[in-house]
Formats: C-alpha cells, sequence, structure tokens
C-alpha cells in the first residue's frame, strides 16, 4: 500500500438502490471534493451539491456530500462521502471520474479497515467484530459483533496483557534484586502469586465450550437415519421451501445440504445427510461417510426413524443427540413417547423447533462475559497458558528464562489485539472485507 495514496470505493451494496454511498480517504480526499462540487461544506454537515467530472465539467448527479477532517475519522485520515442516487450509471461514472484524479486509486478489499487498524482507530479484535457485524444473520450474532467492535474482547484482553507486564517487572526487579536474597524471593513470590490467579482466569475463558464461536457460526443440526426415513421431508419442512429433492426411492441424498435458519434470534444450520446403510455403490458408501463427518462436527444430532425404539447404537451422547420419530401421521403402532413430527401435516414440528432453540440458547449460554469468537483468539490464549504454566512450574532459576516465559506470554495476547508482530495475520483478516470497508 502506498502510503501517499487516496483511495475511493462504493461502501454500500453493489446494484440498484435508492442511495449509494461512495467514500473517498487519504490526502486529496479534500482537493477530490473541491474539484467536483466546489467550496468545501462545513466539516459533519450534509450539503447538496451538484457533483462534476473534475476534468471535462460534465454534471455527474446532484446529491448529498459530507466533509470529515482528519484525524477524527474512522480511517484517521480525511474523508469524503458522496451520497449519490444509487443507479448503475451514476456509480460507474462517479468511479471512473475519481480514478481520473491523480494519486487517487480504487481501494483493495478491507483497505479502509486497515488504515483505520494502522492509524490506531481500531484494534484486530476490534476490527473482526466489525466484520461479524457486517455479517450478521441474527439479533444474537449482531449484538456479540456489536460488543466486540466496541472493545468488549480487546479491554479484557489488554487487561491481561497489562496483568502479564506488571509479572514480568516483578521478576526484572527479582533479577536486579538478585544480591539482596529477600528482596528478590519477595519480588519472585509475588510474580507467581499473581500469575496463578490470571492462570485460572484464562484456563476460564477458554473453557467456554465454544459458545462465542457457535453464536457466530451457527449452531449446527444434522439430520441422520436410515433411507426414507424422512430426513429430507424434515428439512423442507423447517425450512418452509423444497431444499432438498424428496422421492420414494432410497438413497436420493448423496451429498450435505444445509439450510441456515433464525431460531429464537440464532443462527441454526441443519444438514440433510444420506441415509444410513450398508452402501451398494462407492458413491452411496462416499454420501455415508460424510453423513457420520457431518454428525461428528454438529453440535445436535436428531436421528430421525419411523420406529427410533430400533435406532442402532452410535456414538453419540444424550446431551448431543435427540430422538425423533418421523411421519407421525402414518400412525405406526409404537411405545415410543419421544417426539414425533409429521413433515406432510406439520405435527410436532414447532415443538422440534422449540426444543432445538433451546438447545441451541443453551450451547451459547447468556453469560455477560465477552466470549471467544474465533480460533485465532483461542490459539493465541492457549500458547499464553501453556507460558503461565511453564513459568509457574518451571524451576526458579535462572530467572531470566520465567522472564522470557512471561514476556512469551504478554507478546501472545498482544497478538490478538494487535499490540504485537501481527503482519503475518493482517491480509488474512482484511481480506474478508467487502472493498469498501
Amino acid at each position: 500500500m502506498k502510503e501517499a495514496s487516496t483511495i475511493f470505493a462504493l461502501s454500500s451494496a453493489p446494484g440498484r438502490a435508492g442511495v449509494a454511498v461512495i467514500r473517498v480517504s487519504g490526502p486529496a480526499a479534500r482537493k477530490t471534493l473541491e474539484m467536483m462540487t466546489g467550496p468545501l461544506p462545513e466539516p459533519r454537515f450534509a450539503a447538496f451539491r451538484t457533483i462534476k467530472h473534475p476534468k471535462t465539467g460534465d454534471v455527474l448527479d446532484r446529491a448529498v456530500v459530507i466533509w470529515f477532517a482528519a484525524p477524527k475519522t474512522e480511517t484517521g485520515e480525511d474523508i469524503v462521502e458522496f451520497q449519490v442516487h444509487g443507479s448503475r450509471a451514476v456509480i460507474a461514472a462517479l468511479l471512473s471520474a475519481l480514478g481520473e484524479i491523480a494519486g487517487c486509486r480504487l481501494a483493495e478489499p478491507g483497505e479502509f479497515a486497515r488504515r483505520a487498524f494502522e492509524n490506531g482507530k481500531l484494534d484486530l479484535a476490534e476490527i473482526e467484530g466489525l466484520a461479524d457485524l457486517i455479517e450478521a444473520e441474527t439479533e444474537a450474532q449482531r449484538r456479540q459483533a456489536l460488543a466486540q467492535t466496541a472493545g468488549s474482547l480487546s479491554k479484557l484482553y489488554d487487561g491481561w496483557r497489562t496483568r502479564l507486564i506488571e509479572i514480568a517487572a516483578l521478576v526484572e526487579a527479582a533479577i536486579d534484586f538478585s544480591d539482596e536474597g529477600d528482596v528478590s524471593a519477595s519480588a519472585f513470590h509475588e510474580a507467581r502469586k499473581r500469575a496463578e490467579i490470571l492462570q485460572k482466569e484464562i484456563a476460564a475463558h477458554l473453557d467456554d465450550g465454544h459458545r462465542g464461536e457457535i453464536l457466530r457460526e451457527g449452531f449446527r443440526v444434522a439430520l441422520l437415519g436410515a433411507p426414507n426415513a424422512g430426513k429430507s421431508s424434515l428439512l423442507n419442512a423447517l425450512a418452509r421451501r423444497d431444499a432438498a429433492i424428496v422421492s420414494a426411492e432410497a438413497g436420493t441424498t448423496r451429498d450435505i445440504i444445509e439450510v441456515r435458519l433464525d431460531l429464537a434470534g440464532l443462527a441454526v444450520i441443519f444438514s440433510d445427510t444420506a441415509g444410513i446403510r450398508e452402501a451398494s455403490s462407492d458413491v452411496e458408501r462416499e454420501g455415508i461417510r460424510r453423513s457420520l463427518a457431518a454428525a461428528r462436527d454438529a453440535d445436535l444430532v436428531l436421528w430421525l426413524a419411523e420406529n427410533p425404539e430400533s435406532i442402532p447404537p452410535l456414538n453419540f451422547s444424550r446431551e448431543t443427540s435427540l430422538a425423533i420419530r418421523s411421519k407421525q401421521d402414518l400412525a405406526l403402532d409404537s411405545r415410543f413417547d419421544g417426539l414425533a413430527v409429521s413433515a406432510k401435516t406439520g405435527a410436532g414440528i414447532d415443538q422440534l423447533i422449540a426444543e432445538i432453540a433451546k438447545r441451541a440458547s443453551e450451547a451459547v449460554g447468556s453469560a455477560t462475559e465477552p466470549a471467544l469468537t474465533r480460533a485465532r483468539h483461542r490459539e493465541a490464549l492457549e500458547n499464553a497458558l501453556n507460558d503461565i504454566a511453564v513459568f509457574l512450574n518451571g524451576p526458579p532459576g535462572p530467572i531470566e528464562l520465567r522472564a522470557e516465559d512471561v514476556r512469551r506470554a504478554a507478546q501472545a495476547l498482544g497478538r490478538i489485539t494487535g499490540r504485537v508482530d501481527v503482519e503475518d495475520v493482517l491480509d488474512q483478516i482484511f481480506g474478508r472485507f467487502c472493498i469498501g470497508k
């Protein structure tokens, strides 16, 4: 990225709309606005202007423009917003005109957010929360992402890192006063005492049942059963559309078919799978392998059978599985007193949805503390926890090695928010954004 470049992009959704927002950020933003609309409007006040081509003077649109002066902006740079009519022609004409101004270029994916990070406006955890907020589909996802964008996780992890730095200072004091035995031993003892408390807090945070990741990515439900048990019919009934092909012919489902639903504000992903039986072909055998893999990855397995009393033994716990009697409308003779459903009549569907929503809610919990949301965070915390364990359990000497243990733990936490050494993860994080964010 060229430091002196000015970037621009469409920030609203592509396609035809009532209004489209085009943002410009960088040192040439002010010049761009003056060249295309005339005198600079008052900062942070909307102004209705005629927007002209910077070279030909042709009128491109009559629209609202807003001027944001650095450094109090989202990126820390001068920013201009053009709120123009949202036709493809207007958008294309304005983007083309901006590209003809010296020093201006089209932004790369996530480049606005990356400049916000580089200018200290957001840290990496907050930016990941922003990405989750843009992609949020349910109310619970919105709340979690908004809290992370506001710094809930950053405050927690930065607080732990600050405490590790204080522990490191005590260890350094123990080194500095090594010739004064009592002072050195006292400082080292206090450092380990504080580290033990911090170790318990980080371990408790990690032992959360992956609730934050489940909420962010969705609660996964796998539909399992023998061929023609009614899995595809149930999936269609839950989705209220023909998501899967339903046929009297056994074994028609081979690939995993997924449907995302919003249940009580939580994202739930249902997977229709191939029927479980002795396979008669390589294709069916592969389908069954994928079915069992989906079940292992699921947070809840629904086993469908016309007679659930004959369910084969599978390695799923009662907490992560639920037996369902399908085709309840056929009124088959069964002593099964569990949940029965009929995709044909809709009987039992509401009760099943309520049970799944209940289990999903239990999985994400209702804790008020910020939840882990990404594997990257979990890995960094596990590394920090391992370093703290080495500090606590390793021999007191040489004490310089114990000081290095604490420094490594602090660095691991610093990588979550981007305080230290994160160049290798930047492209991965910012590349998930659209071009205009």
